[in-house]
């Protein structure tokens, strides 16, 4: 009777999971039919970004997770500023899929703490339903909020690299400007050469200048895209050069010394924080260690000769 229950409970929960999907899904749209026929760009993952759920699980959550991050959109807004950071991260994610992996850390998050408070309730460590589903629920919004940060570390990781990069491709573009190459030229082999996050950049700009727009217009856009003071003073000393006609290998040259001594400034105070941090194994690990080895021989020594 049990068993014949249990299977009852399994096609029935079929069932209903195979209605809601085809309710879910509607006819496909206009947009969905046209779509099939042109080139996606790829993203840079699934769901969780790390490859985590599987494409058959992924595809029949899909449609609740995207409307549960139409939904955070409306409560948090600020969907202009996501995407600003997105593209400052380097990320070919769009808005949506940004608040689709919000979601879902969240959803993770939650349930890892309403799992944690059924076992706490069941082994009787807590009597108190409630202050289990705030935690739940504060442990949801901490999956919302962590992933959030983790974007606030991708971008600054990337404008780190950006700053390391600066000094050599600005060399490169003295070195090829001074042999002759127009500015767009320069940028071309600087692009075609440099292989980090720079040469990316450079990249987009070569691509809107090939669509019409002038080049120191790009390099604004360029600048304002990525936010990065070096990088802006570096564009505004070419756009400068461009639009007066001074040698533009000087300029150059004296923006890679300038990006030099900024990054050298930049890993001072990086190694100045590390060594705040150095002390505190030095203080709380080293220190008492050796104040016991110098104490204890004279404290057993105590213990011996007190009768």
């Amino acid at each position: 009777m049990t068993a014949g229950a249990v299977a009852g409970l399994g096609v029935g929960l079929g069932l209903w999971l195979v209605l809601t999907r085809l309710v879910a899904l509607g006819p496909p749209g206009l947009a969905d039919r046209v779509s099939l026929h042109l080139r996606r760009p790829a993203v840079d993952g699934p769901l969780l970004g790390a490859g985590a759920v599987s494409a058959t699980v992924e595809g029949l959550l899909r449609p609740y997770v995207q409307k549960a991050a139409t939904r955070l959109e409306r409560v948090l807004g600020g969907g202009s500023s996501v995407q600003r950071r997105l593209q400052r991260a380097g990320s070919r994610l769009t808005l949506q899929d940004f608040r689709m992996q919000q979601v879902v850390w969240g959803a993770v998050a939650a349930t890892a703490a309403m799992l944690m408070s059924v076992a706490l309730v069941a082994a009787g460590s807590a009597r108190s339903p409630g202050l289990l589903l705030v935690f739940s629920l504060g442990m949801g919004v901490g999956g919302v909020i962590a992933r959030d940060q983790v974007l606030s570390r991708e971008i600054r990781s990337r404008q780190a690299r950006i700053l390391s990069e600066l000094p050599t491709v600005a060399d490169l573009l003295a070195i090829s400007v001074a042999a002759g190459e127009t500015p767009t030229g320069a940028l071309e082999r600087t692009a075609r050469v440099a292989k980090g996050e720079l040469g990316a950049e450079l990249a987009c700009v070569l691509a809107d200048v090939r669509s019409g727009r002038s080049l120191v217009a790009s390099l604004d856009a360029m600048s304002t895209r990525l936010t990065v003071p070096a990088m802006s003073r570096f564009t505004e000393g070419i756009a400068v050069a461009v639009e007066r006609g001074t040698p533009l290998a000087d300029v150059l040259r004296s923006q890679a010394a300038d990006a030099r001594e900024v990054h050298k400034r930049t890993l001072m105070e990086i190694g100045g924080r590390k060594e705040i941090l150095m002390l505190v194994p030095v203080v709380f690990l080293v220190l008492p260690v050796t104040i016991l080895f110098a104490l204890f021989p004279g404290l057993v020594h105590f213990d011996v000769v007190a009768p």
